[in-house]
């Protein structure tokens, strides 16, 4: 009959429990316990290489895209370096980049702490990822809800609501739907005026965030869309000879938030135990436009890369002739998506005036 070294089940014991620190330490981040993940959905904005593992045009995973980022690879974010989902991450001290959910490549550790979702071209609307093939909102539900059960088989299903329930979930949607279906492609202008289909996004919207809430999600955020007309893009396109920013899409733009404000705030009141908060965009992009020498910058109507006025995802590229070397001195790295040094501001004006939520 063997028997056992005491000693070798005290180190057994303190091997195992420095294991299950290691599986469920994101939990409890160093920085903000509060908040152990970020989890984002959405379009461009918050993809960070999602589209990567699509077949769809709507891919930036080669340069000039991402020359500022680490390493200087182009990884399928759409600016020239960090978005988004990367700053909030490392200002809640969760971690430094936010991986895409499709990366066949990520550990447990990743998905405990956080993911991107979105998808490069989404909307709220079912028909605007149609045409290049991306991944819709629904989609994007559908993977968190595959996300959840690996949570659950990693860690069991108490510590994975905890997660979950303790997450700052982010949704950023409804730019592709206005500036692209509506304005552009006129898919839905030949349907609805202008308040019938910001009427329909605020529904989808709701739904959305009702759908998350189900789930188990309670700190939530939601986008409101930029003022679409004074990008780059939508200067070229609908503002005249003398690329001023197009008013119908600014004012599209605004109506749109103002009743996404109202649903959201009627939200927080209804989903018990939630916290469900409007996050603006529009004005810190309007007062980076309007001022750009209070932070630094110096070209607020094109992007940096190309021309800067018509090129984004595929059509900026290496071979686009006349990018500019310094991209920090541009609100606007292509003709629609701000540079690393716009989101800066724009996220810290958002973290700044949602302590409720990311605090």
């Amino acid at each position: 009959m063997s028997h056992t070294n005491p000693i070798n089940v005290i180190v057994w014991c303190i091997t195992l429990i420095s294991y299950m620190h290691i599986r469920v330490g994101a939990i409890t981040s160093s920085n903000n316990a509060k908040t152990p993940a970020l989890l984002v959905f959405g379009d461009s904005i918050f993809d960070t290489g999602n589209n990567n593992y699509r077949v769809t045009l709507g891919k930036v995973n080669f340069p000039p895209y991402g020359r500022d980022f680490k390493g200087g690879v182009a990884t399928g974010r759409y600016s020239n370096g960090k978005t988004p989902p990367d700053l909030i991450a490392k200002q809640l001290g969760i971690k430094e980049f936010m991986p895409p959910y499709l990366d066949p490549t990520l550990k447990i550790n990743d998905l405990l702490t956080g993911v991107s979702f979105a998808s490069g071209g989404a909307g709220y609307d079912p028909q605007t990822g149609k045409l290049l093939n991306v991944l819709p909102l629904d989609g994007q539900l559908k993977n968190f809800k595959k996300y959840i059960n690996k949570l659950k088989a990693a860690v069991g299903e108490n510590t994975t609501s905890t997660i979950i329930s303790q997450s700052v979930f982010i949704v950023c949607a409804g730019s592709n739907d206005i500036a692209n279906t509506y304005f552009t492609l006129l898919i839905r202008r030949l349907e609805y005026d202008v308040s019938s289909y910001t009427n329909l996004m605020v529904n989808w919207a709701s739904t959305f965030v009702q759908e998350l809430y189900n789930l188990g999600a309670r700190r939530i955020g939601v986008t409101g869309v930029p003022l679409l007309g004074c990008v780059p893009s939508q200067r070229t396109l609908h503002g005249g000879h003398k690329r001023s920013c197009a008013e119908k899409e600014n004012q599209a733009s605004a109506l749109y938030n103002t009743k996404l404000n109202s649903e959201l705030e009627s939200l927080n009141q209804k989903l018990e135990g939630s916290t469900v908060a409007y996050l603006d965009i529009y004005n810190p992009l309007l007062n980076l436009i309007t001022n750009p020498s209070q932070s630094g910058f110096q070209v607020v109507n094109k992007g940096c890369c190309g021309t800067g006025n018509i090129e984004v995802a595929f059509l900026c590229s290496k071979l686009s002739i006349g990018t500019c070397e310094d991209a920090s001195k541009y609100i606007f790295w292509d003709s629609f998506h701000p540079t690393e040094a716009a989101y800066r501001f724009i996220v810290n004006d958002t973290i700044q005036k949602n302590p409720n939520l990311f605090f």
